[in-house]
């Protein structure tokens, strides 16, 4: 756009540029651009360079600014680009769109008999089919390039070139094409190259080849890719270039983006040859990367687009244009607005190889902002290949198993949208991966590029898995190219590219192209012919579908809703539709539409209906059925249509009215079923004498039949296939089931291969084809393998029958009794069987009933009862029933001690307020003691409370205090335990905080440091980088209660640091960083102002900063300035100044005033006043002298400094020759030292030396002596007519209007000389009017010129305006040029109208004057509006002038507006408005805004006033206990709402409270549980907010946790904490393991106490133990188990024994409670079976019965530290034969036989031998051992076999005779 003048109007501007068109040939394509201009511009539309213009096809509709151009039935050839130019005198401007115009898809030819007969068989017609396709080629500017194709086809195609969907001829500048046709190779085709002559950069795109011919289109496409040279050859010079259509010529603009978005700039450039084009950044070429992204759109425009912006990215980017005709520039300047809050450490671009990783990591400025991860607009979600790591500040995204497709941008984005963004560099085989996805218009070209690290390499493309035709692939070097032409829907979807294991993929989107569905057939018509048949006829739809297409005839019968499809058919004309098209007898109405590709179009219904009945026809006709004995027959057919029909049996027919019936009482029975146009005949239970039968069926025009053929079906088990096994249960119910293939056929059943008998135990039932045997109450005698045998086929059942198992129902834990001397002791177990089996053990041994110990039954109870315990009789219990065991552990204590724990002194440290727990457990519960403190016996009071439980007695200090310490006794009778309690000071904790605080202030801000602390009177101390701080004005100390405040009440820089608060104990640290406030410039807002001062004069710069203290430095041209007399700095609160109090055009510059952060820029411009004289006022008389005497010629200028020229009659006067200049100051001076007659004349004094300068003139007169003007001897004086002028040395006599009385003799007359004139005055002639005036119609504004012409030149010509003289003035000015008068009359207004009159002599001319008002027309039209009932509206115009009042009216449908306080009507120079205030239902209508030569007309629709929620309801998340507000804004008053929670509506109460004020709507919670999260929602008629409410549970703490603990072995150790809460699980730890409870290890609840009790400690039980409840965990302390000293009083005995007997150890040692551990030849001992082991008291017994030999070896008894060992000696037994097998066995043959002995001892060997020799294991012989059991098998026993079998074991041996009988 170039620039125009000033004071010309405005040059043209774009409102809306053209948008880009695609249409379909033959349809309407359509451009509109807005464009204003003043005056109005002139527009043009143009394509290739030529100016359009109209035609039958082509128009250009204008409506006010808006322009368009309308094509009609668009050809392919009309494809291109249209220009639109607007001019005016201003300027011009230019837009530019495509049109492109797609081709339809060819229809599929029809067969014309007539004229086209179909190609017979094999005479190789075809669709085209490319033999060879282009190739993609990359070349330097100025080669050659050739695209060459060849094709097949019959007949032989038409081939044509595209270039980016143009053809050649289209294209901007396509001389240099050049086309070559030609053969294929061989002759079997056509070829057509095409040659590119010295490529150039525009050259680049894609070019596509199309093959044509009557059975189908081919097309194949190749990219051409055309680079800069490092030295191009200069252009053609033959060549004749067309200059560049360069853009709008101006300063560049300015562009603010967000950092983090994309800045797309657009540069549109026209020029023949075609303009290359090259981006540059800050004086720097750009090329193309991962940010930086350059293409030309489908406009032709080209763009530049920055991803993600950052800081860096700032600068002035040029488009820069150049052709052989010239070069153009066209520039913007992009700035960044960097976000407030930053990222502390940006991400930084990194590299990666393929299958690696790579690390990308920041830091934000607080460890709470949340981030998330993107690669370009994906968000990455963690996994396990985008690995995401939080660290405090820093953000961490790890890419795992880095591909091809992992190259590109990745950001991080905290809230705001604030980024920071990173170029990921993945190193493999591809360089140049796909983008992610591609977007193409269905029919543009498709081009996908891959670059790879190996030239030559060979690479694979494949879509969707499927592998790309090599068409469309092509390779040169490093660059692989996939160029899809036209692409369809089928082409859309996941293209890859393959290149070894490396692959880049693409995702290709087609953007279908909206097409119009077909229009309906016309002219459609029913008529009714023949019987049972309709004829429908029609016309095909008008125009014509571009595309194939078919019709679609439906159906309806009168009376239904459903249509249904009949048929399609694909040629327009008649069709007759029959009655078996329909399936029943009825009236039916029918419609049909067209339908294509592009959709369908609406139906047309023929007029009338018509009366179908179907016509039955066999589809599918009755088939032979073939069944077994005893199953149903089914006889089935399929008709046309739906129709009754009769079935026949055996010729018999059956009755239709009934559909289940017999033939005859006791036949075969029958269903007949039809459903739809099946009919069904079922023979139910069909028998052996009904095969043969006929079965047919007949209904009008269908007859058919079929027979039944039933044959025996052999008998098989259906049901169990395989054996079963199964399982019961005394007393149960045992069904077992066979189930047969045949109906009521016998079966036998055996039990272990004998036939059972039916009986009352067992019972035999037969249904059906299921047999049964049951028996109601299994035995365990019941149990074996059960058959169930028919013709040779059986079913297995094993059936095994057992007991109930034994449970024990208590007790279900292991039970501690604990017992003293002579007391009673039971011992209860409880199973779930009366009669049931249970035996008591102790210590493994089973117990006797004695004297001592008595066994008791009571139904399912049993008891063990120890009558008078004693202390032997303690041990281990076990009551076994079946396969349970229950344990009971006795402890028998001696009645001498009462106290069971402490067994020693306690020794309890505690902290004061702590809780004190001093724990004393008796061996009774019924024992009473006495507590002392320090020998006074106690008193019970809130501060120390007593507490009884079952055995345990505890005295409790809640709170203790120091006076508290002291030895505290629990007594019973003699016996006392003994607690030191020792009370101490708690240390001095720091609640809060817990960790180091972090603290940023500003300067001058209020910096508060608190420390929480444990106890209230606790001292601290505060430190200074390690320096104790002492309090003073700046820093003050504060105390209040547990807190403790440093406070800085105005922080400066220097008091950052790290500061700590001591307290002995603990100590909390703070840093501290303060930075000064960012120093801001409030005012002015903008960075950078143009200012214009005069000069010389006072110029001010000001600005105001903030905070009011910053230091501010100014600068002119870049370098500082300091205060002067000619420059003053000024400095008064926040406001900043530098004045210049005599400014001078050299002080003209760019000033900055620069804070800390910020600055702002003034341009000032100095531009001189221009120079006036100011002394003389007035021009000065002529001053007259005489020879020698002096001249002074004086004047004062405006400005001391501007320069004057003087001159002389014109001639410039220089200093000297009796000439003067002088100076001083303003004043300027010319002295003539001695005028002399040489020096009279005209003095000028001019400022500047510009033409036009001011100046001004003297006149000096030199005379010597009087002159004297004489008349025919009369001296003449200046007066009247006669005027006497001195002109210097010249003196004239002037008579003005001579008349014939002025003849005569005139004298000038001087002393010394005189001059006679002789004078003669002729008659004028008359005065004429040459030329008269002329009417005049003039635009109102514009100016009006009248002219005449009259002779003389000289005559006085008088201007009259509707009779009266005009007077000149601003408007009215008058002129003459020789002959020619003129009146201007500037400025016309209407009422300048009238009559205008040249009057000269005794003649006149008239001419009228008319002024035609200017068209008032609206620049910017009324648009329809849409409001709300109570919103305000305007409507608003622009005119293309300034109206006067009323010169625009408003209406309302036709009718002006009504008087009303709600309309208003403004007007603000070219725009007016009408405004509606609170529009009313009744408002709606059509408006309209009219003038004398323009009317607007537009819609207002007002909707009824919505309710709205002007603040929404927000989620509330609270804590247990807490009250919760909800609150919510509506747009109306007085509105009734419900208020509901989980669905549930809300009434008033203690808990809730429901507010509604005004708009506002509240509801108050309080006391809220866990069980009250949910939905809050407001209801209000159509309106509903909902909230979320989460009620949080109270986190639980541990109040105090537990203590280090000491215990002895043996002894029981608790362990404590204390909870906040009371309802709380606590978890215990050991070694970090998780603790859970056992016999020995308890973990109760006391409240808010949690107790670990761990009974009789063992070393193993020492380590760390913590608690946690939650996530809060305290500990771990540590349990130290101290060993108990044990030393043995009685060493063990040797014992000797035979075998079979027991042996008995017994070892005393020094402590009771201890356990002690056997072991017997190395190996440990457990008590059970052989081996009794039991304590009674500190004697510890081993029993060792049924002795072995191998039993012989060391005992070793160990308890703790202490040992005894002695020796167990076993004498063995001879080995005999306890059982032996019979003397005599008989088998036989071919079974097996089992010869069986049991020898005394297992584990001895023994012999088989056979008539005295000696059998070994095999094949035949078979030898078990199970203890002393040992068997011989003989398998196959044959009759050889047969003799003396002898078994030998030691001395002893046993003989059998075995017999075998049979063969």
């Amino acid at each position: 756009m170039k620039a125009g003048s000033g004071d010309q109007g405005s040059p043209p501007c774009f409102l809306r540029f053209p948008r880009p068109v695609r249409v379909v040939s033959g349809a309407e394509a359509e451009l509109k651009c807005v464009v204003l201009g003043e005056p109005p511009p002139i527009v043009v539309w143009e394509k290739g360079g030529q100016q359009l213009a109209a035609s039958e096809r082509l128009s250009f509709p204008a409506d006010g600014a808006e322009h368009g151009l309308l094509l009609s039935g668009a050809l392919p050839t009309d494809a291109g680009v249209y220009v639109c130019r607007a001019r005016n005198a201003a300027g011009e401007a230019y837009a530019a769109a495509a049109v492109t115009v797609l081709e339809p898809p060819a229809p599929e030819p029809e067969p014309q008999p007539a004229e086209r007969p179909l190609p017979p068989p094999g005479s190789g017609e075809g669709a085209p089919v490319f033999l060879t396709g282009p190739c993609s080629q990359w070349v330097l500017r100025g080669a050659e390039v050739v695209l060459m194709c060849q094709v097949g086809g019959l007949p032989e195609p038409t081939l044509y070139w595209e270039k980016d969907g143009m053809a050649l001829d289209e294209v901007w500048d396509s001389s240099h094409f050049a086309l070559e046709p030609g053969r294929a190779a061989g002759g079997t085709g056509v070829s057509l190259a095409l040659r590119i002559l010295a490529a150039r950069l525009p050259d680049s795109g894609v070019y596509v080849c199309h093959a044509r011919n009557a059975h189908g289109h081919a097309q194949a496409g190749a990219l051409l890719q055309v680079h800069q040279p490092p030295e191009s050859p200069p252009e053609d010079p033959d060549e004749t270039p067309t200059p560049v259509v360069e853009p709008l010529k101006c300063a560049p603009k300015t562009f603010w983006v967000n950092e983090g978005k994309h800045a797309k700039f657009r540069c549109y450039v026209m020029g023949k040859p075609e303009p290359e084009i090259e981006w540059h950044w800050e004086g720097r070429p750009l090329l193309p990367d991962r940010r930086r992204l350059m293409y030309r759109d489908r406009d032709g425009g080209f763009v530049l687009k920055v991803l993600y912006c950052q800081a860096k990215d700032r600068g002035l980017y040029v488009c820069a244009a150049r052709n052989s005709a010239g070069q153009t520039l066209s520039a913007v300047q992009l700035h960044v607005k960097e976000p407030r809050l930053r990222f502390t450490r940006p991400l930084q671009d990194v590299e990666g190889r393929e299958h690696g990783i790579v690390v990308l990591e920041c830091k934000v400025p607080n460890s709470r902002i949340p981030t998330a991860w993107f690669r370009e607009d994906q968000r990455l979600l963690p996994c396990r290949k985008y690995e995401q790591i939080e660290e405090g500040t820093v953000r961490r995204l790890i890419i795992h198993r880095l591909k091809a497709d992992d190259d590109g941008v990745y950001l991080c984005e905290m809230r705001g949208r604030v980024r920071t963004v990173a170029n990921v560099t993945v190193k493999g085989p591809i360089l140049k991966r796909l983008p992610r996805k591609l977007d193409v218009l269905e029919g543009e070209n498709a081009v996908l590029l891959v670059e790879t690290r190996e030239a030559g390499v060979e690479g694979h493309w494949s879509r969707d898995g499927e592998e790309l035709p090599a068409t469309c692939q092509s390779s040169c070097g490093h660059m692989h190219a996939l160029v899809l032409p036209g692409v369809t829907r089928e082409d859309a979807g996941e293209v890859t590219f393959n290149l070894g294991n490396s692959r880049t993929t693409t995702l290709l989107r087609v953007k279908c192209i909206k097409h119009n569905p077909p229009g309906p057939p016309v002219m459609a018509e029913m008529f009714k012919g023949q019987k049972n048949t309709v004829l429908l006829t029609w016309k095909p739809p008008e125009p014509p579908p571009e595309t194939s297409f078919i019709y679609r005839l439906e159906r309806q019968e009168v009376g239904s809703e459903d249509w249904i499809q009949c048929f399609s058919i694909e040629k327009a004309g008649a069709v007759e539709v029959p009655g078996d098209c329909v399936p029943a007898e009825g009236d039916y109405r029918f419609r049909i539409c067209t339908v294509s590709e592009h959709g369908r179009s609406p139906h047309i219904v023929f007029h009338g209906s018509a009366h179908l009945v179907p016509t039955a026809r066999l589809v599918k006709g009755l088939e032979d059925v073939q069944v077994y004995d005893g199953e149903d027959a089914i006889f089935s057919l399929d008709l046309s249509t739906i129709i009754q029909g009769i079935w026949f049996l055996n010729g018999e027919e059956l009755k239709c009215t009934e559909p289940e019936g017999q033939v005859e009482p006791g036949a075969l029975r029958y269903r007949m079923e039809q459903k739809g146009l099946q009919h069904r005949l079922i023979l139910q239970t069909v028998k052996h004498q009904d095969s043969g039968a006929l079965v047919g069926f007949s209904c009008p025009g269908v007859q058919d039949s079929a027979a039944l053929t039933i044959q025996e079906s052999p008998v098989h088990i259906l049901n169990p296939q395989d054996k079963v096994s199964l399982t019961f249960t005394t007393s149960d119910r045992v069904v077992l089931t066979c189930e047969l293939s045949r109906m009521d056929f016998p079966a036998t059943w055996y039990k272990d291969g004998q036939k059972v008998e039916e009986s009352e135990s067992l019972v035999v039932k037969m249904d059906g084809r299921r047999h049964r045997l049951i028996l109601p109450e299994a035995n365990v005698q019941d149990s074996g393998e059960f058959e169930c045998r028919t013709e040779g086929v059986s079913a297995f059942f094993s059936v095994t029958v057992q007991d109930p198992p034994v449970h024990i129902v208590d007790p279900q834990e292991h039970v501690f009794v604990h017992a003293i001397t002579s007391e009673c002791v039971m011992l209860t177990c409880v199973v779930d069987q009366e009669d049931a089996l249970v035996r008591w053990y102790k210590d493994g041994q089973e117990v006797e009933e004695s004297d001592f110990v008595m066994l008791e039954n009571d139904g399912p109870h049993h008891r063990l009862v120890l009558p008078a315990a004693q202390p032997p009789d303690g041990g281990e219990f076990q009551c076994v029933a079946g396969e349970e065991r229950a344990y009971f552990t006795v402890t028998i204590t001696d009645v001498s001690s009462w106290i069971v724990y402490p067994s020693g002194k306690v020794y309890v440290a505690a902290v004061r307020l702590e809780r004190v727990v001093l724990t004393c457990e008796l061996c009774r519960p019924w024992a009473e003691v006495r507590w002392t403190k320090d020998g006074e016996e106690v008193v019970e009071s809130p501060a120390l409370l007593l507490q009884k439980e079952d055995t345990i007695r505890r005295l409790v200090l809640p709170a203790v205090q120091l006076e508290d310490s002291g030895e505290y006794l629990c007594e019973i009778d003699d016996e006392s335990a003994s607690f030191t309690v020792t009370v101490t000071e708690p240390p001095v904790r720091i609640i809060y905080p817990r960790d180091e605080v972090t603290l940023i202030a500003v300067s001058l801000e209020c910096v508060v440091l608190m420390c929480e602390l444990s106890q209230e009177d606790a001292p601290v101390r505060w430190y200074k980088d390690g320096l104790e701080v002492e309090e003073s004005e700046a820093l003050v100390l504060e105390s209040d209660g547990p807190r403790r405040r440093l406070v800085l009440p105005a922080a400066q820089p220097e008091d950052g640091g790290e500061f700590v608060c001591d307290a002995g104990d603990d100590s909390a640290f703070f840093t501290v960083t303060v930075t000064a406030p960012p120093e801001r410039i409030v005012h002015p807002a903008a960075r950078s102002l143009d200012l214009q001062f005069r000069a010389p004069g006072r110029v001010e710069l000001r600005c105001e900063v903030a905070p009011a203290g910053s230091q501010v430095c100014w600068y002119k041209d870049g370098l500082e300035v300091e205060a002067s007399d000619a420059l003053q700095l000024g400095a008064e609160g926040p406001t900043r100044t530098l004045t210049l109090p005599h400014a001078q055009p050299e002080d003209a510059g760019e000033y900055v005033c620069e804070t800390r952060d910020e600055a702002v820029t003034f341009n000032v411009s100095l531009a001189e006043t221009p120079v006036q004289f100011l002394m003389p006022e007035r021009a000065p008389s002529p001053l007259c002298v005489a020879p020698g005497e002096p001249v002074v010629l004086s004047c004062e200028l405006s400005r001391a400094s501007a320069p004057v020229f003087w001159s002389h009659n014109g001639e410039p006067v220089q200093d000297g020759e009796g000439l003067e200049l002088q100076a001083e100051g303003p004043r300027r001076i010319l002295c003539i030292r001695a005028a002399d007659p040489g020096h009279a004349g005209l003095y000028t004094c001019q400022a500047g030396a510009a033409p036009g300068s001011p100046s001004l003139s003297f006149t000096v007169q030199v005379t010597g002596a009087p002159v004297r003007w004489y008349k025919d001897g009369e001296r003449l004086a200046s007066q009247g007519r006669v005027q006497l002028e001195p002109a210097g040395a010249r003196q004239v006599l002037r008579v003005r209007g001579a008349r014939s009385g002025d003849a005569g003799e005139y004298l000038c007359d001087m002393p010394q000389d005189s001059r006679i004139f002789i004078v003669s005055v002729e008659e004028l002639p008359p005065v004429k009017l040459i030329s008269e005036l002329t009417p005049l119609t003039v635009h109102e504004g514009d100016d009006a010129t009248f002219r005449c012409e009259v002779s003389p030149p000289d005559a006085d010509v008088t201007w009259l305006r509707n009779g009266a003289v005009v007077t000149p003035g601003p408007q009215l000015e008058m002129a003459q040029n020789g002959s020619s008068h003129t009146l201007t009359i500037r400025g016309c207004q209407l009422q300048d109208t009238g009559t205008v009159t040249a009057r000269a002599g005794g003649t006149s001319t008239s001419a009228r004057l008319h002024v035609r008002e200017t068209e008032l027309l609206f620049l910017r039209r009324l648009q329809d509006m849409r409001a709300e009932e109570g919103q305000d509206v305007c409507l608003e115009v622009e005119t293309g002038r300034v109206g006067t009042a009323g010169a625009v009216r408003w209406m309302r449908g036709g009718e002006p507006l009504p008087l009303d306080s709600r309309l208003t009507m403004a007007q603000d120079g070219h725009i007016h408005r009408l405004s509606i205030h609170g529009v009313i239902l009744a408002d709606q209508g059509t408006y309209g805004c009219e003038s004398h030569h323009d009317r607007t007309l537009a819609r207002l629709s007002v909707r009824p006033r919505q309710l709205k929620a002007l603040r929404p309801l927000e989620d509330v998340t609270i804590s247990e206990g807490g009250s919760a507000t909800f609150q919510l804004e509506l747009s109306q008053e007085g509105v009734t709402g419900e208020w509901a929670q989980g669905g549930v509506r809300l009434q008033p109460g203690p808990k809730c409270h429901i507010h509604a004020e005004g708009h506002t709507h509240r509801l108050e919670l309080s006391g809220l549980g866990l069980a009250d999260s949910g939905c809050i929602s407001f209801t209000a008629d159509s309106l509903r907010c909902a909230a979320r409410l989460s009620v949080r549970e109270v986190p639980v703490t541990i109040v105090r946790g537990p203590q280090n603990l000491e215990v002895t072995e043996g002894d029981t150790a608790t362990l404590e904490c204390e909870l906040s809460q009371a309802l709380a699980d606590v978890t215990w730890e050991k070694d970090g393991r998780e603790l859970t409870p056992s016999p020995r290890l308890r973990l109760q609840a006391l409240g808010t106490r949690r107790l670990l009790q761990l009974r009789r400690c063992c070393s193993s039980d020492a380590g760390t133990y913590s608690c946690a409840v939650g996530t809060t965990r305290v500990g771990p302390v540590r349990l130290t188990v101290r060993e108990r000293a044990v030393s043995v009083l009685c060493e063990l005995q040797s014992v000797q024994a035979r075998e079979g007997d027991s042996a008995r150890f017994e070892c005393t040692v020094s402590e009771t409670e201890i356990t002690g551990r056997w072991e017997l030849g190395g190996r440990p001992l457990r008590a059970g079976g052989r081996v009794r082991i039991r304590q009674e008291g500190k004697k510890h017994i081993l029993v060792l019965s049924s002795l072995l030999a191998e039993d012989a070896g060391e005992v070793r008894f160990q308890a703790g530290p202490a040992q005894s060992l002695a020796r167990l000696e076993v004498e063995a037994l001879p080995l005999q034969m306890c059982r032996r097998p019979p003397r005599e066995k008989t088998v036989l043959a071919g079974r097996r036989a089992v010869l069986e002995v049991t020898v005394s001892r297992s584990g001895s060997h023994v012999c088989w031998l056979w008539e005295g020799v000696e059998l070994c294991p095999g094949g035949k012989y078979e030898m078990r051992s199970h203890g002393p059991t040992h068997s011989l098998v003989i398998h196959d026993v044959q009759p050889e076999d047969q003799g003396s079998y002898c078994c030998q074991a030691g001395q002893d041996s046993a003989h059998t005779q075995l017999l075998v009988e049979g063969d």
